[in-house]
């Protein structure tokens, strides 16, 4: 199929979509899936985390692995809109209503739990963002300059990991933690329950309109692809690799090691002072 054509199919010869995804969608940079195993933070003895995150019913979000179909991720973020609590998109032909009950089925979540986003932070209205930060260091009476993950205890750091790769990933520095990762980091501690697919529209959302976000989600919107059984057949796909994968790898570079089966900091070199 011809380029022409092929664009033609996927947006149903809607001219103007067309020469949207031509002129600002399709050079648009597609955030690396990251991907963690529940079993794996089993065997790293951080039940803590995992017991955490069961609690925030994220362990099918986060273990979501597959295809992934760069071309039509874009074609699906170039289409998208947001009416009412819903998700819109059109793929191929086929309409794409992302209802609460589609998100359940897809994603195991649920539209339940503290909304949260800038300027708004709910119940944490008291939050301080600086004390809270303090109290997650290893050495919490450390000079702070700025809100780095270098230097938290490990729940704390492995928790701001899945949130800044996974939960809402963005193309900028992920070792800074922004307030609202902390309260994000935070309510999971705490076990208080985040409306996390509110959170994931609305970062879909800053993606469709802030240059510097890439576009997140990959394997979900493939999986939305998936489920409203939109055509794949001879499109361009990449399969999530075992590189993608948060593993014993990932602690390493954030400062962590084993000794005698058990993690420890390997020095404080990554603290932020």
């Amino acid at each position: 199929m011809k380029s022409g054509g092929r664009l033609e199919g996927w947006f149903s010869g809607d001219n103007e979509l067309i020469e949207k995804y031509c002129f600002e969608t399709s050079g648009k940079v597609i955030n690396n899936p990251k991907v963690v195993s529940f079993d794996w933070l089993k065997s790293q003895k951080l039940d803590n985390v995992r017991m955490l995150l069961k609690e925030q019913l994220l362990k099918r979000f986060l273990e979501r692995k597959g295809n992934i179909y760069p071309d039509l991720i874009r074609v699906f973020y170039t289409n998208l809109k947001f009416e009412g609590n819903n998700l819109v998109s059109h793929v191929k032909g086929v309409d794409m209503e992302i209802t609460h009950d589609v998100w359940a089925v897809v994603t195991g979540l649920k539209y339940v739990g503290l909304r949260i986003n800038k300027g708004n932070i709910g119940v944490m209205e008291d939050f301080n963002k600086i004390q809270y930060y303090k109290s997650c260091l290893k050495n919490p009476q450390a000079q702070v300059r700025t809100c780095s993950v270098g230097g938290l205890k490990l729940d704390e750091r492995v928790s701001a990991l899945i949130v800044t790769w996974i939960l809402t990933p963005r193309g900028s520095n992920n070792s800074i933690l922004a307030e609202e990762d902390l309260i994000y980091i935070y309510c999971i501690m705490k076990k208080v329950k985040i409306n996390w697919i509110r959170i994931i529209k609305e970062h879909m959302q800053n993606s469709t309109r802030l240059s510097d976000y890439h576009y997140p989600y990959d394997v979900l919107i493939s999986k939305f692809l998936l489920y409203f059984e939109v055509n794949l057949e001879d499109e361009n796909f990449e399969l999530v690799k075992s590189t993608q994968e948060v593993n014993n790898g990932s602690l390493s570079k954030m400062g962590f090691t084993k000794i005698n089966a058990k993690l420890h900091g390997i020095t404080d070199c990554f603290c932020n002072l």
